[in-house]
């Protein structure tokens, strides 16, 4: 096996670059790209969203029973194992083991499918009292249930995309990935109508509709990840290798980690989705669904600087340069904290603006609003913290970002369900929710500026990672 000091001739020139180019203007270079794939990929919910509304609030409201599944399935197997995927590919590349990236393709394939495939039986076989005790019942648990039983039936093709994606992005490359997924989008937004309402003699399918959609835009994209890698065109290659545990670890040792966090998140949105359904009825959630949609939104742009700073990290760290990679993670943490905080304070300030989009119901649009007024001018906290996150995931130091998210947890459902019993009032739910990010994002943003990284690191490893490669000219491509 190569050192950390393997010359950088054998280094691809990607690489070299992703060590030695300045960071902020690397960072933004990296990020746009994967930035316009996770809202671009987000946006897919939001077109069906916008479809489904127009079946009225019963199908509104059955969608938002749903939303945080789909959400979780789309935020760890993108940004959870995804993220694992990517740091292990970055920190072997940083390192100079190609055979062993190489490797780790047809390891983050096995691994992605498998956990897709768990999860698709358990939503098929339990989905139903699961959407019961979110507060689900008569006509928007049948909606639920018909949406829902189509998403996750496909839902293994989702997890093969992402894999393949966090392969790819892995390597310095995420321009492709974006290109793919707004492709998908663009096919997306007359297909989905077209299957929900029907034309001419193809019958409509109504909100089961929008589930078919999203199945073949999933099918799509991990068919164009694969051509990308088996025709030569990605650093990394698919190769026949015997599977080893040194290669799961190496992925699941972050991407479990990550995934307990993601968990975490949306046990929080579905919480906080059956404390309004408890204190003020299904067509309250139809609005706080709404609202919370743009929260969603929030992770994948927090993703999109996230998943650079994974790979900037990982690759700096396994090449030795631990200051620069701190220095990335801090600085891609200030970014995400603008860009998040911008849109929750638009949000605070014009609500409206956002839930007229999907409904016109009078209660629906007051919920939404109060959620948007008291949690927007939070969301730039949430952003630091995922954006962080991430940069955990690079370094794979996780156990801080796992910590806040725990306090987060308690704080958004324990002191929600606390205030609400208290008080009996919905807004006394959306300031704890908001007190939550708040906390989150600074106690993640304190451990890593106090190099929470790089605490407990063995003294050869310490010293190991204070001795960064020599410097070369960097010729971008």
């Amino acid at each position: 096996m190569k050192s950390n000091t393997a010359s950088l001739s054998e280094t691809d020139t990607r690489t070299t670059r992703l060590l030695q180019a300045p960071v902020l203007p690397l960072l933004l270079m990296l990020a746009w790209p994967n930035v316009l794939i996770m809202c671009t990929q987000a946006s897919t919910g939001l077109i069906e969203t916008w479809w489904v509304a127009k079946l009225g609030t019963d199908a509104l409201a059955g969608m938002a029973l749903v939303f945080p599944g789909v959400m979780l399935m789309q935020m760890m197997s993108a940004g959870a194992m995804g993220g694992g995927i990517s740091s292990a590919v970055a920190r072997t590349l940083g390192a100079g083991r190609r055979a062993d990236a190489n490797a780790l393709v047809l390891h983050a394939l096995v691994i992605n499918c498998s956990i897709g495939l768990v999860f698709s039986l358990l939503f098929l076989l339990f989905g139903a009292p699961l959407y019961r005790l979110m507060g689900g019942e008569g006509p928007e648990l049948d909606a639920a249930l018909q949406y829902s039983n189509i998403v996750f039936a496909g839902n293994i093709a989702l997890w093969a995309m992402n894999a393949l994606a966090s392969v790819i992005r892995g390597t310095g490359n995420m321009l492709f990935p974006a290109l793919v997924t707004c492709a998908g989008v663009v096919v997306l937004i007359p297909l989905s109508p077209l299957l929900i309402f029907g034309f001419g003699p193809l019958p409509g399918l109504g909100i089961a509709g929008g589930g078919v959609a999203m199945v073949m835009f999933f099918v799509g994209g991990a068919a164009a990840m694969l051509w990308f890698i088996l025709s030569g065109r990605s650093v990394v290659r698919l190769t026949r290798t015997a599977l080893g545990w040194r290669y799961m670890r190496d992925i699941l040792r972050v991407g479990f980690l990550s995934s307990v966090t993601t968990l975490l998140t949306n046990i929080i949105i579905a919480g906080a989705t059956a404390l309004v359904a408890f204190g003020a009825g299904m067509q309250a959630v139809a609005g706080f669904g709404t609202g919370v949609r743009l929260e969603y939104l929030l992770v994948p742009l927090a993703f999109g600087i996230g998943a650079p700073l994974v790979v900037l990290v990982g690759t700096n760290l396994g090449a030795g340069q631990r200051e620069r990679a701190l220095q990335i993670g801090l600085m891609g943490g200030l970014v995400a904290f603008i860009a998040t905080e911008a849109i929750g304070l638009s949000a605070a300030i014009w609500p409206e603006h956002w839930l007229r989009l999907f409904t016109a119901d009078p209660i629906a649009l007051a919920t939404g609003s109060s959620y948007l007024r008291i949690v927007g001018p939070t969301y730039g906290f949430f952003g630091l913290g995922l954006a962080l996150y991430f940069a955990s995931q690079g370094a794979g130091r996780l156990r801080w970002p796992l910590i806040a998210g725990f306090i987060r947890l308690g704080i958004a459902l324990g002191g929600g369900w606390l205030v609400l019993y208290l008080s009996d009032s919905i807004n006394a739910v959306f300031y704890a929710l908001a007190l939550a990010m708040l906390v989150y994002g600074l106690l993640i943003a304190l451990a890593v500026w106090r190099r929470s990284w790089f605490s407990g690191l063995q003294t050869a490893d310490a010293k190991k990672l204070t001795n960064p490669l020599p410097a070369t000219n960097v010729q971008g491509r």
